[in-house]
């Protein structure tokens, strides 16, 4: 059944995360909030425009979006003002159901599109990832990246310096030649703006007077760029627990770096062999653990997730623990290993488990048993009928991103059609709730229910009828390999979700 959750019965229920009240949670009721960037029926979506990470704050009061443009756009919220306010409410155990609010804030220019002449390389400035860095003294601070080019951001009110006092007075213009108030008997005189005027005319010149007024505006600087250390393209960036470090990685190599410094780089992870001929796994997706500094995932092509101790050498060419799901026999297909590629992971608020994305499925891991997955979350099984079209328009090579609650009860991902799918992770849960990137995005939830569902064989032979890119899905819905919802983040302390349909940021509460 789409949507379905597969778990091992005994040792999965023991490490799933757990809940206060002794039954599963209900279902939460998600509500349309906002919508940035709508476009209107029938609007051209401008390539550049569409969003490509989609990142939230530590705090939940800023977010940030990346764009293929090399644009970043940050929003603030503007429901919750009063810090004290809302850390009594948290105190209280007080839900926020209200309507969270956020604004536009500020945009700049991150990247630009380059060519590297060296290789006969264009790269794109496309935003890959953004990652929000400790605030200081005010300030927003933020890494951003495309392929190649790392950049650290820092944005705050700056106050408005303005000219208050210029040479020659603007109301008296030149007459005949000769400035305004010139002395034409040869002797000095003061002019009505201060000026000195002396023989012959001409006013002596005197320095503007600079002065700082009380309004403010938003200003980005880039304060160091981490550039240089990648052959290939750059598919992740995290922030270390440590305030200090961060990693990079692309497909065969993990690069440390600090803040602080931007002209050099350690590699701790290389997976590059002698011969290339010998590649048989890419690195996918890297991330740094949420409290334990010296401990960093990264995922692979093939779909296992390592788990590194960076005290163990500087190159980590080994693994501390390797988390992988047995190929069932007799299952293996052409493209078994391309759907098992995983293409983001993330850790837990806590750091006990690892939510991790392939193709076809959601999975939830527990760092402390690598036998397998603690649960499959089956995201869009109505398209493995699908699988060779899906090859043929590479649609099977879309990578999608994952989120999860910052209680651990919930994760989140996107698919198809502009639709992304919540489910409870929690032990017990049944909750598989499927939403779409619209202002109703309940409306692919109301079927009749006396309807029977669809067979395999029928659904197959439906969608062959369809165009290449649309078809049926197992509710009798229509879905459309054009739309897709990749990228969406989870608030960290809120049931609110950020995800971006091509150039819109739409926003849902529960």
């Amino acid at each position: 059944m789409n949507g379905a959750v597969v778990s091992e019965p005994a040792a999965a229920e023991a490490s799933l995360p757990t809940q206060a009240s002794p039954s599963p949670q209900a279902p939460l009721e998600w509500r349309f909030s906002q919508v940035f960037g709508e476009r209107s029926a029938g609007e051209e979506v401008q390539d550049v425009d569409i969003i490509s990470a989609i990142e939230f704050n530590k705090s939940g009061q800023h977010l940030a979006t990346g764009d293929r443009g090399g644009r970043v756009v940050l929003f603030e919220r503007t429901d919750v003002k009063d810090s004290a306010c809302r850390k009594e409410a948290e105190k209280a155990d007080y839900s926020v159901s209200r309507h969270p609010e956020f604004r536009y804030k500020t945009e700049f220019q991150s990247h630009e599109p380059e060519f590297d002449y060296l290789k006969s390389l264009e790269i794109e400035e496309k935003i890959n990832k953004i990652k929000w860095c400790q605030a200081s003294n005010g300030a927003l601070v933020l890494l951003s990246t495309n392929d190649k080019t790392i950049k650290f951001w820092k944005v705050q009110e700056k106050k408005v310096k303005k000219v208050s006092e210029m040479n020659l007075n603007p109301l008296k213009g030149p007459t005949n030649g000769k400035p305004a108030g010139s002395n034409v008997c040869g002797s000095s005189a003061y002019l009505p703006n201060g000026g000195i005027s002396k023989s012959g005319g001409l006013p002596l010149l005197r320095l503007p007077v600079v002065v700082t007024s009380q309004e403010t505006s938003l200003a980005a600087s880039c304060r160091r760029v981490f550039t240089h250390a990648h052959d290939y393209h750059i598919n992740s960036i995290s922030n270390n627990s440590d305030g200090e470090t961060f990693i990079s990685a692309d497909d065969l190599r993990i690069n440390l770096w600090n803040l602080e410094i931007s002209n050099q780089s350690f590699n701790i992870i290389d997976v590059k062999p002698t011969n290339m001929e010998d590649l048989t796994e890419v690195i996918t997706s890297a991330e740094f653990h949420p409290t334990h500094c010296n401990t960093l995932a990264y995922s692979s092509s093939k779909g296992s997730i390592r788990l590194v101790d960076l005290r163990q050498s500087a190159l980590c060419d080994t693994h501390s623990q390797i988390f992988e799901q047995p190929e069932s026999p007799g299952s293996r297909s052409f493209f078994t290993e391309i759907i098992a590629s995983i293409s983001d992971i993330k850790f837990s608020k806590d750091g006990r488990h690892i939510l991790s994305r392939d193709y076809m499925t959601l999975k939830l891991w527990d760092i402390n048993m690598n036998s397998g997955p603690v649960a499959t979350f089956q995201v869009h099984e109505y398209l493995r009928p699908k699988l060779c079209d899906l090859y043929e328009n590479d649609s099977i090579f879309d990578k999608f991103e994952c989120c999860q609650s910052g209680d651990g009860l919930r994760v989140a991902t996107g698919s198809y059609s502009n639709i992304f799918r919540v489910f409870g992770s929690g032990a017990g849960s049944t909750e598989a709730t499927t939403l779409e990137a619209t202002r109703n995005p309940t409306r692919r939830q109301l079927q009749n229910p006396t309807r029977p569902a669809r067979s395999l064989c029928t659904l197959t032979r439906v969608v062959r009828r369809g165009a290449e890119s649309t078809g049926i899905d197992v509710n009798g819905n229509s879905y459309d390999l054009t739309t897709k919802l990749l990228h969406l983040a989870w608030h960290p302390s809120e049931n609110v979700i950020a995800c971006a349909a091509a150039n819109s940021l739409y926003m849902y509460y529960a």
